[in-house]
């Protein structure tokens, strides 16, 4: 039985901006620097053998300082990039909302927002990988907001904002994976815990 800890990172400058990243590589803010660094002693990160990130920025700058901290390597992989936000890439809520009217209430995407189906199919191709390399072990994933809630969702969890590195663990057994708890990386009387809006 192997364990997946499947986290967002840190903040990024957009994420302190309010601006759908998607694809977009903006790096982490100080603040998300921050949090990075005191993901480094969570009880969580003591138990963690092998790490993987999305090459996104703010995802390998994450995965980067906590692999430092733990003395491990870090492996990317395209297929725990977020998802692509098409053309509400870099757009605020209010720009948006300015540009296409009543969409983020009803739940509207633009052209070239990438489906949860599709984000599912890469995602739980990649998992499956990393759960079987981790020979019952337990693995850091560092990915994105997006990514992880269609995870959830997924497996018949609930998937409300995911907070900077906030996410959710994973067990792997018998060629499965299964919902645990939600969890959080970083220790809150020590950095601010951030969270995007309900999207």
């Amino acid at each position: 039985m192997s364990k997946i800890l499947l986290v967002r990172h840190g903040q990024s400058a957009w994420n302190a901006d309010g601006r759908w990243q998607g694809r977009a590589d903006p790096p982490l803010s100080e603040l998300g620097e921050r949090q990075a660094a005191s993901a480094v002693t969570s009880e969580h990160a003591e138990a963690v053998a092998h790490l993987w990130a999305s090459p996104l920025k703010r995802a390998s700058r994450t995965a980067a300082v906590i692999a430092a901290g733990r003395g491990l390597e870090v492996r990317f992989d395209a297929r725990l990039m977020e998802r692509d936000a098409g053309e509400w890439t870099g757009l605020t809520r209010d720009q948006i909302e300015a540009g296409w009217p009543g969409f983020l209430a009803d739940r509207r995407r633009p052209a070239g927002f990438e489906p949860d189906d599709a984000i599912a199919s890469r995602a739980f191709e990649v998992l499956h990988e990393i759960a079987a390399a981790c020979a019952g072990a337990t693995a850091l994933v560092v990915s994105h907001g997006g990514l992880i809630r269609v995870v959830e969702r997924s497996l018949g969890g609930d998937a409300p904002p995911v907070a900077n590195l906030g996410g959710r663990e994973l067990v792997a057994s018998a060629g499965s994976l299964v919902l645990g708890d939600r969890l959080l990386l970083l220790d809150p009387d020590s950095v601010e815990v951030t969270a995007p809006r309900q999207l």
